[in-house]
């Protein structure tokens, strides 16, 4: 067989050997089959002494490559992975024995049984939840599971005149609500009259805690805010209520603080759920009054505002919630008469025609011979009811002339001496 071919078969019987073994045993099984292939061709060239085919020409090559392939051999086998067998689940040992012992039949084998794992009961403690005690009564924490929950309607129609003249006296002490509220809460005030604040000092701001000097005619730093504001309430009831009843919420001193002019800007018509003042410790204190304010007016609240009310107050769940005051939820509202226009004098009535006279004396002389010491004589008129300017004592029965100048008092009455 020429030499050609015999190299291509050995070399494509190599190729194969090394394909499967790295098939089974991967890089280590393909190293040991090209390691046992040169071992088997270097022994075979070393006996011969020459192999041709594979360029071994001498002995001592084929000795080489048999070196070569042991060594290859023993590369492949070293990195091969180890298969282990693993045992599952519980296998019963059974000990080895001997010819001599395994012909004693009077010797019974006991297996050995490999006990069953003992499963551990995990004991989920059952936990045990107390309920909440409910908010006290009397705490406006209380006070806000109270208040009717509704959606906000719409601002259709809203304007600061729905709520009357801004200040209006509503309980009549002759002084507007503003300087009332201005009196209530600035101290070291300057007062022009009983009335009139000109000065004073907000310390602290209820808002942001700081302390603001008011001063009449300066700087606009202090205004009064409505704590619950009037265009909140128009979206949450009041669109429906009387005027009065809109009049008093604008001028109750619940409702009403002197404060921080820019904090109230910022506020606008917020309501819990969407502004709180920035002074944290006042806040308990802040939606306690707008929930008494709500609770007194029957103005609802929404979801947001509620649950806003509730997350404040369980912080101070003590709070009391303020009471109602003295102010009635129903005001006078002025007339539309009342337009600073004095009312027209009545018109007097005509004065009643004269009675006539039964007898005019010529003087008083003549008239007192009627005189009876001091007692009237029967059928005596009292003519002064008559409309008379000209008439006699009481006494008398008849009237003098006194256009003769005898009431000389000028009491109306003649004659009188």
């Amino acid at each position: 067989m020429p030499a050609r071919i015999v190299l291509a078969v050995s070399g494509g019987l190599l190729l194969l050997f090394t394909v499967v073994g790295a098939a089974t045993s991967g890089a280590g099984g393909a190293i040991i089959m090209l390691g046992l292939a040169a071992l088997v061709v270097g022994v075979v060239a070393s006996a011969r002494g020459r192999l041709r085919v594979f360029r071994l020409t001498s002995r001592r090559g084929g000795l080489v490559m048999a070196a070569s392939g042991l060594v290859l051999t023993m590369v492949g086998g070293a990195i091969s992975p180890t298969v282990a067998t693993q045992t599952t689940g519980a296998v019963a040992a059974t000990p080895a024995t001997n010819d001599a012992t395994s012909a004693d039949t009077s010797r019974t084998l006991t297996p050995t049984v490999t006990p069953s794992p003992v499963i551990a009961a995990v004991v989920v403690p059952v936990q045990t939840t107390t309920p909440p005690k409910p908010p006290a009564a009397g705490t406006a924490l209380a006070a806000v599971a109270k208040l009717t929950v509704k959606g906000r309607a719409p601002k259709t129609g809203y304007t600061r005149d729905q709520f009357g003249p801004s200040w209006y006296d509503t309980d009549r002490n002759g002084c507007d609500t503003r300087n009332d509220i201005l009196r209530r809460d600035l101290t070291s005030r300057q007062m022009q009259n009983a009335c009139k604040v000109l000065a004073g000092t907000l310390a602290p701001d209820p808002y942001t805690g700081t302390t603001i000097r008011f001063i009449y005619g300066g700087a606009s730093e202090v205004d009064i805010d409505h704590v619950v504001a009037l265009s909140d309430a128009w979206q949450k009831g009041a669109a429906s209520w009387s005027a009065g009843k809109r009049l008093a919420l604008a001028n109750d001193p619940l409702n009403l603080l002197a404060v921080d002019s820019s904090a109230n800007r910022i506020k606008g018509d917020g309501d819990t759920a969407t502004w709180l003042p920035a002074n944290k410790s006042y806040r308990c204190a802040y939606v306690a009054r707008q929930v008494a304010v709500k609770g007194k007016y029957g103005v609802w609240v929404t979801a947001a505002e509620r649950d806003a009310m509730t997350r404040v107050l369980t912080t101070c769940p003590t709070m009391p919630l303020p009471g109602p005051g003295s102010a009635s939820t129903l005001a006078v509202p002025p007339s539309a008469a009342s337009t600073n226009v004095p009312a027209p004098a009545p018109t007097p009535a005509p004065a009643p025609a004269p009675a006539p006279l039964a007898e005019v004396y010529a003087n008083c002389t003549a008239m007192h011979v009627d005189y009876k010491g001091g007692v009237a004589l029967p059928g005596a008129v009292d003519h002064r009811a008559s409309g008379h300017a000209q008439y006699a004592p009481v006494y008398s029965t008849s009237l003098y002339n006194a256009n003769s100048g005898s009431d000389r008092d000028k009491d109306g009455i003649a004659c009188e001496a």
